[in-house]
Protein backbone atom coordinates (compact mmCIF):
# COMPACT_ATOMS: atom_id res chain seq x y z
CA UNK A 1 0.00 0.00 0.00
CA UNK A 2 1.46 3.32 -1.07
CA UNK A 3 1.68 6.11 1.47
CA UNK A 4 0.43 9.66 0.88
CA UNK A 5 2.84 12.38 -0.13
CA UNK A 6 4.46 14.53 2.57
CA UNK A 7 2.10 16.95 4.27
CA UNK A 8 4.35 19.88 3.38
CA UNK A 9 3.24 19.86 -0.26
CA UNK A 10 0.79 22.78 -0.55
CA UNK A 11 -1.33 20.97 -3.14
CA UNK A 12 -1.98 17.89 -1.03
CA UNK A 13 -5.74 17.78 -0.51
CA UNK A 14 -5.36 15.88 2.75
CA UNK A 15 -3.19 18.62 4.27
CA UNK A 16 -4.62 19.26 7.72
CA UNK A 17 -3.31 22.77 8.27
CA UNK A 18 -5.64 25.21 6.52
CA UNK A 19 -7.93 22.29 5.79
CA UNK A 20 -10.67 24.16 3.95
CA UNK A 21 -9.58 26.62 1.26
CA UNK A 22 -6.52 27.63 3.30
CA UNK A 23 -8.60 28.79 6.25
CA UNK A 24 -10.32 27.24 9.22
CA UNK A 25 -13.86 26.12 8.41
CA UNK A 26 -16.06 27.66 11.09
CA UNK A 27 -18.93 25.33 10.17
CA UNK A 28 -16.93 22.19 11.00
CA UNK A 29 -16.79 21.51 14.78
CA UNK A 30 -13.39 20.74 16.21
CA UNK A 31 -12.65 17.30 17.63
CA UNK A 32 -9.77 15.92 19.66
CA UNK A 33 -7.62 13.33 17.88
CA UNK A 34 -7.17 10.31 20.12
CA UNK A 35 -3.63 9.82 18.78
CA UNK A 36 -2.06 13.27 18.34
CA UNK A 37 -4.24 15.04 20.98
CA UNK A 38 -4.67 17.92 18.53
CA UNK A 39 -8.00 19.68 18.06
CA UNK A 40 -8.86 19.79 14.36
CA UNK A 41 -11.95 20.44 12.24
CA UNK A 42 -14.25 17.45 12.15
CA UNK A 43 -13.97 17.43 8.35
CA UNK A 44 -10.27 16.58 8.74
CA UNK A 45 -10.93 13.48 10.84
CA UNK A 46 -12.55 10.05 10.81
CA UNK A 47 -15.08 9.05 13.45
CA UNK A 48 -15.15 5.56 14.96
CA UNK A 49 -17.88 3.96 17.04
CA UNK A 50 -18.29 0.61 18.81
CA UNK A 51 -20.63 -2.01 17.41
CA UNK A 52 -22.94 -3.75 19.90
CA UNK A 53 -20.36 -6.53 20.25
CA UNK A 54 -17.49 -4.12 20.92
CA UNK A 55 -15.87 -3.97 17.47
CA UNK A 56 -14.27 -0.67 16.43
CA UNK A 57 -16.27 0.52 13.41
CA UNK A 58 -15.42 3.43 11.06
CA UNK A 59 -18.27 5.92 10.67
CA UNK A 60 -17.13 7.94 7.66
CA UNK A 61 -20.53 9.61 7.22
CA UNK A 62 -20.80 10.49 10.96
CA UNK A 63 -24.27 8.97 11.22
CA UNK A 64 -23.89 5.95 13.50
CA UNK A 65 -25.21 6.23 17.07
CA UNK A 66 -23.10 6.05 20.20
CA UNK A 67 -19.93 7.53 21.59
CA UNK A 68 -17.38 8.47 18.97
CA UNK A 69 -13.59 8.40 18.96
CA UNK A 70 -11.97 10.70 16.42
CA UNK A 71 -8.69 10.12 14.58
CA UNK A 72 -6.97 12.50 12.17
CA UNK A 73 -7.67 11.33 8.61
CA UNK A 74 -4.23 9.86 8.03
CA UNK A 75 -3.36 6.21 7.54
CA UNK A 76 -0.46 6.36 9.97
CA UNK A 77 -2.62 7.78 12.76
CA UNK A 78 -5.28 5.09 12.39
CA UNK A 79 -2.57 2.41 12.40
CA UNK A 80 -1.04 3.96 15.52
CA UNK A 81 -4.44 4.05 17.24
CA UNK A 82 -4.97 0.36 16.50
CA UNK A 83 -1.48 -0.61 17.59
CA UNK A 84 -1.18 1.43 20.79
CA UNK A 85 -4.59 1.04 22.40
CA UNK A 86 -6.03 4.48 21.62
CA UNK A 87 -9.48 3.03 20.95
CA UNK A 88 -9.67 1.20 24.28
CA UNK A 89 -8.66 4.42 26.05
CA UNK A 90 -11.07 6.53 24.04
CA UNK A 91 -14.06 4.23 24.57
CA UNK A 92 -12.99 3.44 28.13
CA UNK A 93 -13.70 -0.26 27.58
CA UNK A 94 -12.28 -3.41 26.05
CA UNK A 95 -12.56 -3.31 22.28
CA UNK A 96 -11.88 -5.49 19.27
CA UNK A 97 -9.89 -3.74 16.55
CA UNK A 98 -10.35 -5.28 13.07
CA UNK A 99 -7.22 -6.32 11.26
CA UNK A 100 -6.14 -3.84 8.56
CA UNK A 101 -8.44 -1.17 9.98
CA UNK A 102 -6.81 1.59 7.91
CA UNK A 103 -7.52 -0.41 4.73
CA UNK A 104 -11.16 -0.71 5.80
CA UNK A 105 -11.33 3.07 6.26
CA UNK A 106 -9.85 3.55 2.79
CA UNK A 107 -12.45 1.21 1.27
CA UNK A 108 -15.29 3.07 2.97
CA UNK A 109 -13.92 6.45 1.88
CA UNK A 110 -13.68 5.24 -1.71
CA UNK A 111 -17.32 4.16 -1.50
CA UNK A 112 -18.31 7.55 -0.13
CA UNK A 113 -16.47 9.33 -2.95
CA UNK A 114 -18.13 7.06 -5.51
CA UNK A 115 -21.57 7.57 -3.96
CA UNK A 116 -21.19 11.36 -3.97
CA UNK A 117 -20.13 11.33 -7.61
CA UNK A 118 -23.22 9.25 -8.33
CA UNK A 119 -25.35 11.94 -6.69
CA UNK A 120 -23.59 14.59 -8.74
CA UNK A 121 -24.33 12.64 -11.91
CA UNK A 122 -28.03 12.33 -11.06
CA UNK A 123 -28.19 16.04 -10.26
CA UNK A 124 -26.56 17.01 -13.55
CA UNK A 125 -23.51 18.28 -11.69
CA UNK A 126 -20.97 15.90 -13.23
CA UNK A 127 -19.73 15.24 -16.76
CA UNK A 128 -17.68 12.35 -18.15
CA UNK A 129 -15.79 11.74 -21.37
CA UNK A 130 -12.80 13.51 -22.87
CA UNK A 131 -14.73 15.64 -25.38
CA UNK A 132 -17.62 16.31 -23.00
CA UNK A 133 -15.25 17.51 -20.26
CA UNK A 134 -13.43 19.79 -22.71
CA UNK A 135 -16.75 21.28 -23.85
CA UNK A 136 -17.89 21.80 -20.25
CA UNK A 137 -14.63 23.58 -19.42
CA UNK A 138 -15.29 26.13 -22.12
CA UNK A 139 -18.55 27.07 -20.43
CA UNK A 140 -17.65 27.46 -16.75
CA UNK A 141 -14.88 26.64 -14.25
CA UNK A 142 -15.05 23.22 -12.61
CA UNK A 143 -15.01 22.42 -8.93
CA UNK A 144 -12.79 19.42 -9.73
CA UNK A 145 -11.35 17.63 -12.70
CA UNK A 146 -11.56 13.85 -12.30
CA UNK A 147 -8.75 11.84 -13.85
CA UNK A 148 -8.46 8.08 -13.46
CA UNK A 149 -5.32 6.97 -11.64
CA UNK A 150 -4.70 4.44 -14.42
CA UNK A 151 -5.59 6.74 -17.33
CA UNK A 152 -3.23 7.70 -20.14
CA UNK A 153 -0.89 10.64 -19.57
CA UNK A 154 -1.51 12.29 -22.94
CA UNK A 155 -5.27 12.65 -22.57
CA UNK A 156 -4.95 13.75 -18.95
CA UNK A 157 -2.56 16.53 -19.84
CA UNK A 158 -4.74 17.79 -22.68
CA UNK A 159 -7.69 18.22 -20.33
CA UNK A 160 -5.65 19.73 -17.52
CA UNK A 161 -3.78 22.28 -19.60
CA UNK A 162 -6.98 23.39 -21.31
CA UNK A 163 -8.47 24.01 -17.85
CA UNK A 164 -5.31 25.83 -16.75
CA UNK A 165 -5.43 28.06 -19.82
CA UNK A 166 -8.99 29.09 -18.96
CA UNK A 167 -9.00 29.25 -15.16
CA UNK A 168 -6.69 29.60 -12.17
CA UNK A 169 -6.55 27.25 -9.20
CA UNK A 170 -7.68 24.15 -11.10
CA UNK A 171 -8.20 21.20 -8.74
CA UNK A 172 -7.56 17.66 -9.91
CA UNK A 173 -8.60 14.43 -8.21
CA UNK A 174 -6.65 11.42 -9.43
CA UNK A 175 -6.78 8.86 -6.63
CA UNK A 176 -9.69 6.84 -8.02
CA UNK A 177 -9.19 4.18 -10.67
CA UNK A 178 -11.07 4.09 -13.96
CA UNK A 179 -13.16 1.22 -12.60
CA UNK A 180 -14.00 3.12 -9.41
CA UNK A 181 -15.00 6.22 -11.39
CA UNK A 182 -17.04 3.98 -13.65
CA UNK A 183 -19.01 2.68 -10.67
CA UNK A 184 -20.12 6.24 -9.92
CA UNK A 185 -21.34 6.82 -13.46
CA UNK A 186 -22.87 3.44 -14.25
CA UNK A 187 -20.11 2.42 -16.65
CA UNK A 188 -17.33 -0.15 -16.71
CA UNK A 189 -14.63 2.53 -16.80
CA UNK A 190 -14.38 6.32 -16.77
CA UNK A 191 -11.09 8.08 -17.54
CA UNK A 192 -12.00 11.78 -17.58
CA UNK A 193 -14.67 13.59 -15.60
CA UNK A 194 -15.64 16.93 -14.14
CA UNK A 195 -17.64 17.99 -11.08
CA UNK A 196 -19.40 21.33 -11.26
CA UNK A 197 -19.41 23.73 -8.25
CA UNK A 198 -22.16 23.28 -5.68
CA UNK A 199 -23.07 21.59 -2.42
CA UNK A 200 -22.32 18.10 -3.70
CA UNK A 201 -18.89 19.23 -4.87
CA UNK A 202 -18.18 20.58 -1.39
CA UNK A 203 -19.04 17.25 0.23
CA UNK A 204 -17.03 15.44 -2.44
CA UNK A 205 -13.98 17.58 -1.65
CA UNK A 206 -14.18 16.70 2.06
CA UNK A 207 -14.45 12.98 1.24
CA UNK A 208 -11.60 13.15 -1.26
CA UNK A 209 -9.34 15.01 1.16
CA UNK A 210 -9.92 12.30 3.72
CA UNK A 211 -9.25 9.59 1.15
CA UNK A 212 -5.88 11.07 0.22
CA UNK A 213 -4.81 10.58 3.81
CA UNK A 214 -5.06 6.84 3.13
CA UNK A 215 -4.27 6.60 -0.58
CA UNK A 216 -1.60 8.34 -2.61
CA UNK A 217 -2.72 11.41 -4.56
CA UNK A 218 -1.08 10.83 -7.99
CA UNK A 219 -1.99 14.28 -9.28
CA UNK A 220 0.98 15.58 -7.29
CA UNK A 221 3.26 13.59 -9.59
CA UNK A 222 1.33 14.37 -12.76
CA UNK A 223 1.48 18.15 -12.34
CA UNK A 224 4.54 18.78 -10.15
CA UNK A 225 4.47 22.58 -10.05
CA UNK A 226 2.49 23.80 -7.00
CA UNK A 227 -0.38 26.16 -7.65
CA UNK A 228 0.42 29.77 -6.75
Amino acid sequence: MMMPHPESDPRLTADIEGYVSGEEDASSPERLCAVTRERLPQDAMVRFVLSPDGVVTPDVACRLPGRGVWITAKREHVETAARKGAFARGFKSAVTVPERLADLVETLLVKRCVDLLGLARKAGQAVTGHDQVRDALKGAPPAFLLEAADGAEDGRKKVYFLAKALYSGVKVAGALSAQELGMAFGRDRVIHGLVRPGAIAGNWEIAYRRLTGFRRAPELDWFPEPEQ
